[in-house]
């Protein structure tokens, strides 16, 4: 799936912020995550959100594999993280 096309097709993980800060308290474009596929470790803002669809689906820069899937419908908000071995944010200094 990756090819000189697909960088048109697709935005990198800066276009979920919007959507997934009504779950995180945190800036997740800053987070990192882990790949459960192939075990790449990078920043969320480098995977790739394939449009449109339904819903955030957001691919591993490397292999893409789906990291996580975000939808906010009227009623509920849901996240599938299966995708990730861990997601980790560094607080800034003075936090707890």
């Amino acid at each position: 799936m990756n090819s000189d096309t697909d960088a048109e097709r697709y935005l990198d993980g800066n276009g979920a912020a919007g959507e997934l800060s009504e779950v995180f308290a945190v800036d997740v474009t800053a987070a990192e995550v882990q790949c459960a596929h192939c075990g790449a470790k990078a920043k969320f803002a480098e995977a790739r959100l394939y449009l449109p669809s339904p819903g955030i689906v957001a691919r591993c820069s490397i292999c893409d594999h789906v990291i996580p899937r975000f939808v906010n419908t009227r009623n509920r908000l849901r996240l599938d993280i299966r995708g990730m071995n861990f997601f980790g944010v560094v607080k800034p200094c003075g936090q707890s």
